[in-house]
């Protein structure tokens, strides 16, 4: 594998261009990222791709975020030891924000750096947006 790929956190992406896929907000406040493929990406990644990239993701968030038994007896368990359970154990949601990352690693080595972009983690942007950065075009600022 290309030295570049081993190590993500080594590529520059301060100066390069930037697309920005905005939280599609119709369905409530939940985490759920625009389909619309942008026009910035065409030619650089199929929108097959892209698309399941996406849906992948709105999927994750929507587990992530879901009510179950697990997330009602990790609530009370946390009430009853007046929230030291969190010290030592996982929530759903940050196994699941793990499990997010992850994927979205996989997705840069497998489908994203090889055409020359790179998905930025919604967690590193406050979940407000997932930023696609295009790795050999700078920002024309």
């Amino acid at each position: 594998m290309d030295r570049k790929m081993d190590d993500l956190s080594q590529i520059p992406v301060n100066h390069c261009a930037k697309v920005f896929i905005q939280r599609d907000y119709s369905e409530g406040t939940t985490v759920h990222f625009q389909e619309k493929f942008p026009q910035e990406l065409e030619g650089k990644i199929e929108i097959e791709n892209f698309i399941t990239t996406i849906r992948k993701l709105n999927d994750m968030y929507s587990e992530a975020e879901s009510l179950n038994g697990r997330t009602y007896c990790e609530s009370c368990f946390a009430c009853m030891t007046a929230y030291l359970s969190y010290i030592c154990m996982n929530t759903h949601y940050e196994i699941m924000l793990k499990k997010i990352k992850r994927y979205i690693d996989d997705q840069n080595h497998t489908v994203y750096v090889p055409r020359g972009l790179l998905l930025v983690d919604p967690v590193e942007r406050g979940l407000r947006v997932l930023e696609v950065c295009i790795l050999n075009e700078v920002n024309g600022r």
